[in-house]
């Protein structure tokens, strides 16, 4: 490649502490095996990727090994700059927009830490049905139904599974205050949670999620929904202690772990007599 084309892209870097790290974008005077270098190998090609994107790829790929763990401290910006060959700033950037995406966390003089479900600011996060009278609250939680089956259809189509493979299936109702207010279905891969009981699930006091990080090394990282307008059926109605015919939201979630791996299917029929569904749109 000439001298010129070497130029655009490093221009394209925006950030002159970075240019030893720019050359690997193009095989210059970086070592093809260091970190950068293969991260940005097919940058050259038209979906270029700017290099603090790269560096971000690196970190979620230590985190989805395990290198760092959930509420474990992850090494300093300098530590990591040294470690993949790139400025401060640029390590920066890459973490500002992790812990954007609640991966990681930054602590006031202490450092930056994996991000987990057991934190109270965490524990809310993919439940998005909030009281009309102030802040979330713990609910309590009854197993309805706990067994191990053969995936239908459109729930290996979720899951990106083969149809028939094996799956966890809990039924249970959340409630607060005492009132019945949620109740959900929740479809997991029977490989990852294979040790997953009832008996496990009836005992853990704290979120599901916090199980599913601690016990089956599983976080979920993001989640898709989808909302529909709904009714109770009989039955329904009796586990709700609502009226039948009753209106209700359904939420259908879909989340996700590292590298975009679908490990949960939920639907839920919400009770809001007394929540509201909020989200945040930016």
């Amino acid at each position: 490649m000439n001298s010129s084309t070497t130029n655009k892209v490093i221009d394209k870097v925006g950030n002159a502490a970075d240019t030893v790290a720019a050359a690997a974008i193009v095989g210059t005077n970086v070592a093809s095996n260091s970190p950068v270098a293969q991260v940005a190998s097919s940058a050259v090609s038209p979906t270029f990727s700017p290099l603090y994107q790269q560096i971000k790829v690196l970190i979620l790929q230590r985190l989805q090994s395990g290198e760092w763990k959930s509420g474990e401290m992850i090494p300093s910006e300098v530590e990591l700059g040294n470690r993949f060959k790139v400025s401060q700033g640029t390590v920066r950037k890459a973490i500002d927009e992790l812990a954007a995406e609640n991966l990681v966390v930054r602590r006031q003089g202490k450092g930056t830490f994996v991000a987990t479900h057991h934190e109270d600011h965490v524990q809310f996060r993919f439940l998005r049905l909030m009281p009309d009278d102030g802040q979330p609250k713990p609910g309590e939680k009854k197993i309805i139904e706990f067994k191990r089956l053969r995936a239908p259809a459109e729930i290996a189509r979720l899951l990106s599974m083969k149809s028939g493979d094996s799956v966890v299936f809990v039924k249970r109702v959340m409630s607060f205050d005492g009132a019945p207010t949620i109740l959900e279905e929740l479809w997991l891969p029977g490989v990852t949670f294979k040790a997953l009981t009832l008996e496990r699930l009836n005992e853990y006091q704290g979120p599901m999620y916090g199980l599913f990080e601690t016990e089956f090394g599983t976080r979920m990282i993001r989640a898709t929904e989808q909302i529909r307008a709904a009714s109770a059926d009989d039955e329904v109605a009796q586990l709700l202690n609502v009226a039948q015919m009753s209106p209700l939201l359904s939420v259908e979630r879909v989340s996700f772990t590292y590298g975009d791996k679908p490990v949960e299917v939920r639907r839920g029929l919400y009770v809001t007599h007394h929540h509201h569904y909020q989200n945040e749109l930016n």
